[in-house]
Parts: C-alpha cells; sequence; structure tokens
C-alpha cells in the first residue's frame, strides 16, 4: 500500500555520506522505493555552500527525491524550503533524529527533541515557506528516561508536517543496541498523519512483520540495504505481491558494484570518487570469499581503470 503522492511506502533512510546522487541512480535502478537525499545544512544552502548546493541541487534525477533539510533556525529552513523548491526536491524532510556531536551540539536533529517550541517553530515556518509536503524524522527520544516520541510526534502533526518517520533508538544510543518499534506503534496510534517505521529492517519478511504489527504506513531502509541495492525493490515487490526476488547472482553483484563506482567517478572526479568508492566496495563484496583481501587490495587503488581490473579478476575467481 503506497500513501500520499509515493509509489511505494519503502523508504531508503538518508545517510550522510552515503546516499548521494549516485546511490539514488543505483537504487531507481533496481525498482521501486523512495529516494531522499542526504541532509542537507541550511545554513550551508543559503550561502550556497558547494558541497550543500550539490546535495540539495536535485533537478537533473529523472525520479522524485525527497530532500532531507537540518539546522536550528526558523528563519533559515524557510529561506532554505524555498530554494531546494526551486532545486527540484518532491518534498522536504526535516532532519530531528540525527544522533552525531556536531550536529547536536549546534542544537540541530536530535537535539530539537528537548526543545518542543523551536521544533514546532521550525516545522510551522518551513511548512509556510513551501507549496511541497513537509516530513519530520526524529528518534524514540534523548534517552530512555526521555522519550517523548509520541508527544512530538503529535507536536509535529499540530505543526503541519504532512508524514513523520521514526527511529526506534534513543539519540544516546546512536546506531547501537536494537531499535524500539513498541514506541513506533505507539506514535502511530496516537496521531492521524501517516507514520514509517524506521531500525533494524534488513529483509522483506521483516517489513512485512513490522507493517503488520505495529500498523505503520510505511517502512525506512537504512544499513541492511548498504552494498546491497536491490533491497528496496525486493521489499517493495514481496509487500504487493506477497512474491520473494531472487538474490542477485555473484555477476549481477559485480555489474552493480563496477555501475555504481563508475557513477561515482563521473560525479565527484576520479580522485573524489575512487575515496568514496572504497566504502561501498566494502559492503557489496562482505560475504563473498576472500572479501578481506579483495578490500585491503582495492584501497590502494586510485584508478577506475585499476579498479575495474581489480574488481573483474576477484569476480572471475568467484565465479569460476
Amino acid at each position: 500500500m503506497a500513501f500520499l503522492d509515493f509509489d511505494s511506502n519503502v523508504f531508503m533512510a538518508p545517510m550522510a555520506g552515503i546516499t548521494d546522487a549516485p546511490l539514488r541512480t543505483i537504487l531507481a535502478s533496481c525498482g521501486a522505493g523512495n529516494l531522499i537525499s542526504e541532509m542537507a545544512a541550511v545554513n550551508a544552502i543559503q550561502r550556497k555552500n558547494p558541497k550543500s548546493w550539490q546535495i540539495a541541487n536535485v533537478k537533473d534525477e529523472p525520479y522524485p527525491v525527497v530532500v532531507q533539510l537540518v539546522g536550528n533556525s526558523p528563519e533559515l529552513f524557510a529561506d532554505a524550503a524555498k530554494l531546494v523548491t526551486d532545486l527540484g526536491a518532491h518534498s522536504i524532510d526535516i532532519n530531528m533524529g540525527c544522533p552525531v556531536k556536531k550536529i547536536v551540539n549546534n542544537n540541530a536533529g536530535s537535539a530539537l527533541m528537548r526543545d518542543l517550541p523551536l521544533a514546532a517553530q521550525i516545522i510551522e515556518t518551513t511548512v509556510k515557506a513551501t507549496p511541497l509536503k513537509v516530513s519530520v524524522k526524529f528518534r524514540k527520544g534523548w534517552d530512555n528516561e526521555h522519550s517523548n516520541a509520541v508527544e512530538f510526534a503529535k507536536m509535529c502533526e499540530q505543526s503541519g508536517a504532512s508524514y513523520i518517520t521514526v527511529h526506534g533508538r534513543t539519540r544516546a544510543q546512536g546506531y547501537s543496541g536494537t531499535a524500539d518499534w513498541n514506541i513506533i506503534g505507539e506514535v502511530k496510534a496516537a496521531v492521524s498523519i501517516p507514520v514509517i517505521g524506521n531500525g533494524d529492517i534488513d529483509s522483506p519478511q521483516c517489513a512485512e512483520q513490522r507493517l503488520k504489527q505495529y500498523a505503520v504506513d510505511g517502512v525506512m531502509i537504512g544499513r541492511a540495504m548498504l552494498g546491497s541495492p536491490w533491497l528496496l525493490n525486493r521489499t517493495h515487490h514481496y509487500l504487493q505481491t506477497g512474491h520473494i526476488l531472487p538474490e542477485p547472482s555473484v555477476s549481477e553483484v559485480r555489474q552493480m558494484l563496477l555501475k555504481h563506482i563508475r557513477l561515482l567517478v563521473d560525479y565527484y572526479g576520479e580522485r573524489g570518487g575512487m575515496a568514496i568508492s572504497r566504502k561501498h566496495v566494502g559492503w557489496y563484496v562482505k560475504s563473498l570469499y576472500e572479501a578481506k583481501r579483495f578490500r585491503e587490495q582495492y584501497t590502494k587503488l586510485n584508478t577506475l581503470t585499476d579498479a575495474t581490473d581489480l574488481i573483474n579478476d576477484f569476480f572471475s575467481r568467484i565465479e569460476q
């Protein structure tokens, strides 16, 4: 079941330094699933910082992209919302869940879960500044002693958010431990706007179980899709049809990896693209024979030609 004007109720999770335009191109080539940008800082967008501007500018992408904004100033959020509207965003997501210290120390991300009046002002101002839908992504709470996701969700709804995404971990947990889906279910029961659940979904069957058990409207998949870009579409397909698509073959993994590296090099230049490709390569090959030795060799490479040769040699040995 899709909702609002999305074609799917399966979403990629925004991850800084990972969910960039090359990865979105890869995910889109695999099939269905809703795509989101990395977070872009509202103050950096306003001063047209090249890196943040590149993140926010999705005009040339031939599929809908939700652009995620982070910051602490209602006025800058309003300005940024107008800019990203012009830069091709499908809709806007406000990051009120990032646990990273430099974001939190700037009173942004999950720090806003401790300042509901400011969070409400940011949402209201952003909603007024753009004709696009505005959503909010947040966490269970600051820590287990301050688990205020239900109260926060009600505030988001009252402030004009079209839908919300809840990550079932606290800020104190970061990305460790287990996501609390009970709190996500409590949020769903407390509001009338759509709720997307996020945390520890690693298979189509897991997504189905979460949707049924907690009555959420959609699911968001993060770390499990790294090196497995097929997962969004496999999950969408299973939720729509009940049929599990086969896992990709080793040959398909090779072709997708090569395509991903080429896209990174085209987007960032050879030096930048090759540096970024190292983490993606590690995710693609993590379950393959002699992956550790291959990763060690790959980290020493600096050209697309050398990368292509090494990958083809590595996969040829596996496929024999």
